[in-house]
């Protein structure tokens, strides 16, 4: 895929980050992979052949569009569980292949067992219910008519988990509403299992449960952010490294966004740069252009803040950044050719530029940041 940019995912990162996660939860915890916002921008087809390569083999997507790719990628022993939308005409696919669903409503409910009916074979599904998030998950007042619906049609359900969302696991400040929410999962799961729905699993816990509520973490965790090499806030790695002697940060970052210097020129001294009058030249400054702008996910708001890295320094962004490039000065970095290399994410020399920092440029969440990387930047796998 030819594009302006291009992000390197690093497998030994991944591997690294994998691993981490692994030792917290024990062997007796699936790890699945969440891959929604197309693998939070790392790109669906790497980052299913990247896991499974660090020994993960089961995969968290949100939508049915993004099974779909997934499924294209990954191995037959590798599982993918879809925890929001299935589109209309996607239901038979999803069941025919045995691709796990969340059942959040009676309507979900009542498909799952028609394209059961319809396919003949079972629809595999997990019990999403609403413990406090009010968000997705089934009510209260619908569980009697739940158990009733699938004790009278479970020729045609396989139960595979029962499942909730905390509502922001990730911030002290939601701690007694976390609580509460366990503890309602908890009588949710019983009040099943007295109806005779026994799931196979029991999940609830995400990247940042995983960190902060290890009584969370049950059958299988939800894991995303962390294993791209992020955590979801800084209190998440506070909270993480505050009791042990080694204070360091035990994942790395997979993602190096690259692109290159396609234009250097002299601009004269008092010359406004780019559009409007947001930046003019105090003296005779030397710019280069590189060809990413905000339709490539770089946002207009590092527009005379944002920095790149080139030539082993740093060169800041000047002016407006446009739908298709960016302009940097490069007036004291030398020898500063057209084709060199330009980071925009990552580390060259003894610079970087993390995301995290990125994101606090950008007055942004890394996840914000991330999921809106454009999917026609090329993405390939570093296996150094």
């Amino acid at each position: 895929m030819a594009s302006t940019s291009k992000i390197t995912i690093k497998s030994d990162a991944i591997k690294q980050n994998v691993n981490f996660v692994k030792s917290l939860i024990g062997t007796s915890t699936i790890l699945s992979a969440v891959i929604k916002g197309n693998a939070y921008g790392h790109g669906i087809p790497v980052m299913v052949k990247t896991f499974e390569s660090a020994g993960i083999n089961h995969f968290s997507v949100y939508s049915s569009p993004e099974a779909k790719d997934a499924f294209k990628a990954k191995s037959s022993n590798s599982t993918i569980m879809i925890m929001g939308i299935i589109c209309v005409n996607d239901y038979q696919w999803v069941v025919e292949n045995n691709i796990e669903f969340y059942v959040s409503t009676l309507d979900v409910l009542e498909k799952a067992i028609h394209y059961s009916k319809k396919a003949g074979v079972k629809s595999h599904i997990h019990i999403d219910v609403e413990t406090g998030m009010n968000r997705t998950g089934i009510v209260f007042e619908n569980l009697k008519k739940v158990v009733s619906v699938i004790n009278s049609n479970i020729d045609c359900l396989e139960i595979i988990g029962i499942t909730s969302h905390f509502a922001g696991a990730e911030s002290i400040a939601n701690h007694i509403r976390i609580k509460k929410q366990f503890s309602v999962f908890k009588k949710r799961v019983k009040y099943f299992e007295k109806n005779n729905i026994i799931p196979r699993i029991l999940h609830i816990a995400s990247s940042a449960a995983t960190i902060n509520y290890p009584d969370s973490r049950l059958d299988l965790v939800r894991v995303g952010i962390l294993l791209y090499g992020y955590w979801p806030t800084k209190e998440t790695f506070i909270h993480y490294i505050h009791r042990r002697k080694d204070k360091s940060d035990p994942i790395k970052r997979a993602m190096t966004w690259c692109s290159n210097v396609i234009l250097i020129k002299v601009i004269p001294e008092s010359e406004f740069i780019g559009y409007g009058l947001s930046f003019q030249a105090q003296h005779q400054m030397k710019i280069m252009i590189v060809p990413v702008g905000y339709s490539n996910g770089y946002s207009r708001s590092l527009s005379n803040l944002g920095h790149v890295i080139v030539k082993g320094r740093k060169a800041p962004i000047v002016g407006s950044v446009n739908m298709n490039m960016i302009i940097c000065d490069i007036t004291n970095i030398e020898n500063v050719q057209i084709g060199d290399e330009v980071v925009l994410i990552g580390k060259q020399g003894d610079q970087e530029i993390s995301f995290s920092s990125f994101a606090e440029m950008n007055n942004s969440l890394n996840y914000e940041i991330l999921a809106r990387l454009p999917e026609n930047i090329q993405r390939c796998l570093d296996d150094k």
